[in-house]
């Protein structure tokens, strides 16, 4: 499963003469992988990924202008001299994107695992969200999730449409000589990744030790995990909503919207006062506005934007009673039995955690107009 944003399209990716000093630009593949450092089995694990090294694609240059909040992590030394001769992740993310969320265990790990034996990872934010642009925010995610490899702020799309992307998460793997061998867009196939990975390393450098590759995390990133489909991510702004109520309002004005006696499932509904834009949607005036969808998943998250005022409550119920304390997501809070989200910062929210797999009917209401809610996620469980 990955997210891709519906106004952006792949294109054929000619090969890109590199002219900085930064790679160097040969085609050859480097030491052969020793067997006793990479056995049979490892190396029929990571034929599961495609070596696409054949048609030589190399790596663009990175941008060489040094900002200082485009880059976290990153100095002009780094831009200059850090990359060459390494093996070259490069992870398109956005911070928001549970998907993208999802892989930055493996990300991280791979990063400690393997930065000494000649990789380097460079986290590529390709903002989907205006409000991901503030260098704050951006800041701020990258000690959320504990991210201690170089950042690049990408928010002019520079490093996204040299790719010719159009998935978040996605990654691109660049051997030592700057030529593109593998890529891999969305959640899963982390094992066999992890050994591709390992085999660059070793042509680069057969004297490496390299480790098993990690256990999956997660019992939906096990090979073979049969799951159930959950509710699609549902964005709330104008631009690409499908509301419930069946208006499609592209005004920016406040309207007035009602439930409708019988609700359909996997649709969002507006009830109350809402304006909404073209990213978001946000309640007008200081009456109940709320949120109302019918949902399968074990989770459900949702991206908000304090627009104006930080630290309001967004009060959240489950099947019309407040959620109890196994069912909820890690940012639910409780106050005289009541669950709400306290919103802070501008960020993905973790709602529901359920016990099981299952549908229910979810409902958040806020009476301030500084809420700003974007985009709902939901991710799935496996059988058992």
């Amino acid at each position: 499963m990955f997210h891709a944003p519906n106004h952006r399209y792949r294109a054929l990716w000619l090969a890109v003469v590199v002219t900085s000093s930064i790679f160097i630009t040969s085609c050859g593949k480097g030491q052969s992988v020793p067997k006793d450092k990479f056995p049979p089995e490892r190396a029929t694990l990571a034929k599961e990924i495609e070596d696409i090294g054949s048609q030589h694609v190399h790596m663009p240059p990175l941008p060489l202008t040094y900002v200082s909040d485009r880059y976290i992590g990153v100095t002009p030394e780094f831009l200059r001299d850090s990359l060459k001769g390494k093996v070259v992740l490069v992870d398109i993310w956005d911070y928001t994107c549970i998907n993208c969320i999802q892989t930055l265990p493996y990300i991280k790990a791979w990063n400690d695992r393997y930065k000494d034996k000649g990789l380097v990872i460079i986290g590529v934010h390709s903002p989907e969200f205006d409000f991901e642009k503030d260098p704050k925010n951006l800041d701020s995610a990258v000690k959320q999730f504990g991210l201690d490899y170089p950042i690049i702020a990408d928010n002019d799309y520079e490093i996204w449409n040299s790719l010719a992307n159009q998935y978040w998460p996605a990654k691109y793997l660049f051997d030592k000589n700057g030529v593109l061998r593998a890529e891999h867009f969305g959640e899963g196939d982390y094992e066999s990744f992890e050994a591709f990975l390992q085999k660059i390393l070793l042509e680069r450098d057969s004297t490496i030790d390299v480790p098993v590759p990690l256990a999956p995390v997660r019992e939906t990133d096990k090979p073979g995990a049969v799951c159930y489909r959950p509710t699609p991510e549902t964005y709330v702004g104008f631009s690409r909503n499908h509301l419930g109520n069946g208006v499609e309002d592209t005004s920016n004005a406040p309207r007035v919207y009602q439930l409708p006696k019988m609700m359909k499932k996997d649709l969002l509904y507006l009830d109350g006062k809402w304006t909404v834009k073209n990213e978001y949607a946000q309640p007008s005036g200081k009456s109940d506005a709320s949120l109302v969808f019918d949902y399968q998943a074990k989770e459900a998250n949702l991206v908000i934007h304090p627009l104006a005022e930080s630290g309001f409550k967004v009060m959240v119920t489950q099947d019309g009673k407040p959620l109890p304390k196994a069912d909820r997501g890690e940012d639910v809070q409780e106050e005289n039995g009541k669950t709400f989200l306290r919103v802070q910062n501008a960020r993905m929210y973790r709602i529901t955690n359920n016990t099981d797999f299952g549908r229910h009917s979810l409902k958040l209401t806020a009476t301030t107009p500084s809420f700003g809610a974007y985009a709902f996620t939901f991710t799935t469980a496996c059988r058992k």
